[in-house]
């Protein structure tokens, strides 16, 4: 058996088929009230639970070989920061260990290039770049990093944990959406006049899933792996976007104080008037780096697949739109 943590999410649901592709039985461990349309049709156990339950978690694990720990809060700017670290933080020790004094025979943890380091010359950084905590851009990515050493350290005392840090994963069933999925909902709807001088590594969904199952079955302990594929620009992602949809690419390049100043001034609004921040302010500030990474190693001792990340996108734009995400 095993055990999805955060399977109706969107790494979490391509995981889940993943493993049921290889006929493998399927716990999934889901919040109470969350939205569990991309389990729909899946042959596979549901149970509810919360990371921070540790009662829930230990009941979850009962039994399962395998425990892939994929749940996580992922928001920018959110409200209460401290809701992140107990479930990216805490949440994740809590799964670690109930997993570990289970008996299961691996552990992988799902963590984020944002627990990285980048290289001050926008060049790849790899699992071994040194991490500068300028780049630690708000409480996500801040939680992020200590939930991974968490799970560096269970490993260390000898839990079989293997960890992954996926890139910017596009692709079908990005229910919320995520950030970069949101950019595509966004130029899908022309809300994209413009762009910043900004880089991120994409990667298919679907290659992401693979390299969960690949880190269990052929991970080594305590190692960490770049689930990633291709570095591009922003402009590069919209003008691929833009070969898809046929709409038009945005021409004018902002400097980077503008989106900045626009979030500032958003929250300030947002703030007195009671409603969420529309612009990220984290967002914003992440902008400024090149987010490229090296995903070698993971090619290298997995096998990752580097699937072409244009059909992922096409498939994100087809999903986003038969889903009622795209206006008209």
């Amino acid at each position: 058996m095993d055990l999805v943590t955060g399977g109706s999410g969107f790494i979490g649901a391509h995981v889940v088929r993943a493993l049921v592709g290889r006929r493998r039985e399927v716990r999934c461990l889901v919040r109470p009230g969350s939205r569990r349309t991309s389990l729909e049709g899946l042959a596979v156990e549901v149970v509810e639970g919360d990371v921070t339950d540790v009662s829930s978690v230990r009941a979850a694990v009962c039994g399962c070989e395998t425990v892939f720990h994929v749940a996580a809060d992922y928001r920018l700017d959110a409200a209460d920061p401290s809701a992140l670290f107990a479930v990216n933080v805490a949440g994740t020790e809590n799964v670690l260990r109930a997993a570990a004094d289970a008996g299961a025979r691996r552990i992988v943890h799902t963590s984020s290039v944002g627990a990285l380091g980048l290289r001050a010359d926008g060049a790849p950084a790899d699992e071994e770049t040194a991490v500068d905590p300028e780049t630690l851009v708000g409480a996500y990515k801040k939680s992020k990093f200590e939930a991974e050493a968490v799970a560096r350290k269970l490993a260390e005392s000898g839990a079989p944990v293997v960890i992954v840090n996926p890139s910017t994963p596009v692709g079908e069933l990005d229910v919320k959406p995520t950030p970069t999925g949101q950019v595509i909902v966004d130029f899908c709807n022309r809300r994209m006049p413009a762009y910043v001088e900004t880089g991120l590594n994409v990667v298919d969904v679907k290659d992401v899933a693979e390299g969960h199952v690949l880190a269990a079955e052929r991970g080594v302990t305590g190692r960490r792996y770049i689930l990633g594929n291709r570095n591009m620009t922003l402009k590069e992602i919209l003008d691929e976007l833009a070969r898809i949809t046929g709409l038009p690419s945005p021409q004018v390049r902002l400097p980077h104080w503008v989106p900045l100043a626009a979030a500032r001034a958003d929250r300030l609004v947002a703030r007195l008037s009671g409603r969420a921040p529309r612009i990220s302010l984290e967002g914003a500030k992440m902008s400024r780096y090149r987010m490229y990474f090296d995903p070698s190693r993971a090619v290298r001792e997995l096998g990752l697949p580097q699937s072409p990340v244009e059909p992922a996108l096409e498939r994100a734009v087809g999903w986003f739109r038969a889903n009622g995400y795209v206006r008209g």
